[in-house]
């Protein structure tokens, strides 16, 4: 899918309030980067907004002040429930969508994705915690950490984002390219602890990090049996356990 070096990116990544921040700010790092390309975050206001954790955000421009983009970023967090039930929001991702040559999300930014009818019959991941939830929206759900069907990437939970968006920048500027932007990040993880998916982490640490999501994972249910329902899809041999 690499393009031609002449032809000029436009890429963008949508932001809201209460998204985690890293799976803005990873991807960016990256995307950012790529040669020959303009990158800018589109918001239903450009008033500043705060993330998961209160980081103040701002968009540099409007949704309706966004050009036809090469690069749909669509990113997570807890925020993303609400966005599962604005039109304004979907409607422009769905519109959006239609003609990028890669559509790209990051973490939960894959259910909004799927609110916006886009994952119908496509290979798909997200954040372990939301995993059971891609079939909903008529996805077919796949255990990797980055998965790519189409021109769809779906980055799984966070910091996944950053090889997501590596894996976005080598199909679009050719691996050097995104060889170049890694090093340049110096990325190369050496994590001090193997606890980074629920099958490495100990079973009590996981046991508490799951019951400490248990809220928005009720909701997200909730919101995905819904949206089932809108897309016609029989819940009943779907596998519900998270």
């Amino acid at each position: 899918m690499v393009v031609p070096a002449d032809k000029h990116l436009q890429v963008g990544s949508l932001l809201f309030d209460g998204l985690d921040q890293i799976d803005l700010t990873g991807p960016f790092e990256v995307l950012s980067r790529l040669p020959n390309s303009t990158y800018r975050i589109y918001g239903k206001t450009t008033e500043p907004v705060r993330d998961i954790r209160n980081l103040k955000l701002s968009a540099d421009a409007t949704l309706s002040e966004a050009p036809a983009l090469d690069v749909l970023h669509v990113p997570g967090g807890f925020g993303q429930e609400a966005v599962m039930n604005d039109e304004e929001i979907l409607g422009w991702v769905r519109e959006q969508a239609e003609n990028a040559l890669v559509v790209f999300s990051v973490c939960t930014g894959a259910l909004i994705c799927g609110a916006a009818g886009l994952l119908k019959g496509r290979r798909a991941t997200t954040h372990w915690a939301s995993f059971h939830l891609l079939q909903y929206f008529g996805a077919i759900p796949v255990q990797e950490r980055v998965v790519v069907d189409g021109n769809m990437v779906f980055a799984a939970g966070v910091t996944a984002g950053i090889d997501g968006a590596l894996r976005v920048a080598a199909d679009l500027r050719g691996e050097d390219t995104a060889k170049s932007i890694q090093l340049y990040m110096e990325y190369a993880p050496e994590p001090p602890f193997d606890s980074g998916t629920p099958a490495s982490a100990p079973v009590s640490v996981y046991t508490a990090a799951k019951a400490s999501v248990e809220e928005i994972t009720a909701r997200r249910t909730k919101t995905a049996i819904e949206w089932a329902k809108k897309f016609n899809i029989d819940t009943s041999r779907l596998n519900t356990g998270a």
